[in-house]
């Protein structure tokens, strides 16, 4: 027997995966701060005193189309290249050595973050979720599983904006590992197949307007092309 509902359900959203014809469903976004020293740095913090932290997207804040969503009256955007991490199995307490094997495989993802008013939300002591989970926040790729790739924990991870290089860092330089993400995430959420982590960004993070043209990239996982609509 079908359930009925009184409005229409939400579309599942999902990202494609590369070689495959099935797609990948979101179920939600968990997002780490300050996961690169020099990141941590730029923002004002001190890396050595502050562990990272977490915080969540809704899955409507995935874009696969390519083009960004410029927000209306946004104040300053800012991009922020990261690692995504596509979940296929999980679980609640899992341990760093089992971590990996519940990873179905890795993006390109792209953190949008109206800065503005991140900053006037941290001044006020507010919590700042609209900043970092506003619809089309979070553009991503083409996942590429893991059975093909492995388990990426190094390479040249980098975004450009109409050719000029921003940001440049090295998987190697995060400083919580995917193993230790996952496994920390899970002793607060149980977590699920669909889940995405995106594990933080190198330094260099800057703003963006209408009319740009995005590249980012991660060696050995794949690269993301993403122009900023008006």
């Amino acid at each position: 027997m079908s359930t009925e509902y009184v409005v229409e359900p939400a579309p599942v959203v999902s990202l494609p995966v590369d070689g495959r014809s099935g797609r990948f469903p979101v179920a939600r976004l968990f997002c780490i701060g300050r996961n690169y020293a020099a990141h941590a740095v730029e923002m004002g913090h001190d890396p050595d005193r502050e562990p990272p932290f977490f915080f969540l997207k809704p899955p409507t804040a995935v874009v696969t189309s390519g083009i960004f969503p410029y927000p209306a009256d946004a104040g300053a955007v800012h991009h922020e290249v990261e690692l995504v991490v596509a979940l296929g199995s999980g679980g609640a307490d899992i341990s760093p050595d089992a971590a990996l094997d519940c990873v179905f495989g890795y993006g390109v993802g792209i953190d949008m973050t109206l800065r503005d008013l991140q900053a006037e939300a941290k001044t006020l002591g507010r919590p700042w979720d609209v900043a970092k989970g506003f619809d089309g926040s979070a553009p991503c790729g083409a996942l590429t599983p893991a059975s093909r790739i492995g388990h990426p924990d190094r390479g040249t991870i980098s975004l450009s904006v109409n050719g000029e290089e921003r940001q440049s860092g090295d998987l190697a330089q995060m400083i919580w590992k995917t193993p230790e993400i996952i496994a920390t995430l899970s002793r607060r959420f149980r977590l699920r197949p669909g889940d995405l982590i995106l594990t933080g960004t190198p330094a260099g993070v800057g703003p963006v307007i209408p009319g740009d043209e995005i590249v980012a990239s991660i060696a050995g996982v794949g690269k993301l092309e993403v122009s900023v609509g008006g």
